[in-house]
């Protein structure tokens, strides 16, 4: 499957089987690297969907006088809630 192919929701099920395989207590070290490659390809993939659709939605935000304007977001912090610089 070529990346342009992959969704967001198809690289996140890939990295959840990852994580799953790598917390295996029998996972060779070739293959564990294996995993860990892959499971960065796939961050990297899904950050670049994640830029890509944070640019769409700047571009769709509408402004009250019915001009469009692109405006950043904020994305929360996962560890509390709070928006922060990532």
């Amino acid at each position: 499957m070529s990346e342009s192919e992959r969704s967001f929701e198809h690289l996140i099920d890939e990295l959840e089987e990852i994580v799953q395989r790598l917390g295996r207590d029998d996972l060779e070290l070739d293959e564990a690297l294996g995993l860990f490659e892959r499971g960065v390809g796939c961050l990297r993939d899904a950050g670049r969907l994640l830029d890509a659709a944070e640019g769409r939605v700047e571009e769709l935000i509408e402004s009250a006088a019915g001009d469009f304007e692109a405006i950043g977001f904020e994305v929360p912090d996962r560890d509390n809630g709070e928006a922060g610089s990532g």
